[in-house]
């Protein structure tokens, strides 16, 4: 005899598997989407921590840039202040310029020159005058350049024939025009202080030669 089972067991397991296959899917997407929320919520958090490092940095460079401003401006009123200072200090050292210039040109000018004129720009005097020969012109120099405390660095600007009276009492001279620096008493005092003794006392003796006028 023949036994037929009637029940539709194929229809239930194909429908069980079913079920469990769609069950799977729903939690593997319940899985991904909780995945995608932690990793999501992991770089969210990563972000807003740098965000607000950045935020932070950005502050501070700010704030420093602010006091790197403040440190040029005291900067400034302090080099301004200095300066001020010292153009002070300088016009109070140039009022005896004057004076020791006239000295000096008295004690450098040798015999044989005659100035008739001065002006002084700066630091720098520029002197017109005449001379018997050109030997006078190069002694002028070197006096004013190695023997006076006051004076420096002549520089013979020009030099030229001339005539100087008329008639009977006219003269062939030579015009000349130096140029020479002259020390504040703050540069003097400074290079005096660095020089021997035997320096100091060579300067003191070159400062004897008597001034004269062209005869």
């Amino acid at each position: 005899m023949i036994k037929i089972n009637l029940l539709p067991h194929r229809e239930a397991k194909r429908k069980q598997r079913k079920n469990a296959y769609f069950a799977m899917l729903v939690l593997s997407a319940v899985i991904g989407l909780v995945t995608v929320l932690l990793v999501g919520a992991f770089f969210a958090n990563g972000i807003a921590n740098q965000t607000t490092r950045n935020n932070f940095i950005t502050a501070e460079n700010t704030r420093l840039d602010g006091e790197i401003k403040e440190v040029a401006t005291l900067k400034q009123e302090i080099d301004a202040l200095k300066a001020r200072q010292q153009a002070v200090e300088d016009l109070q050292s140039d009022r005896n310029q004057p004076v020791y210039l006239m000295d000096e040109l008295v004690k450098q000018v040798p015999e044989g020159v005659y100035l008739n004129s001065l002006k002084q720009e700066g630091q720098r005097v520029a002197l017109n005058g005449y001379a018997q020969s050109n030997e006078r012109v190069s002694e002028l120099l070197r006096n004013l350049g190695n023997n006076s405390a006051w004076l420096e660095r002549p520089d013979l600007i020009e030099i030229r024939s001339a005539v100087i009276g008329t008639g009977r009492d006219s003269k062939h001279v030579f015009a000349f025009t130096v140029n020479v620096g002259i020390k504040r008493p703050s540069d003097k005092d400074a290079k005096d202080a660095a020089a021997t003794p035997k320096n100091a006392a060579a300067v003191v003796a070159g400062t004897g030669a008597p001034a004269a006028t062209l005869k």
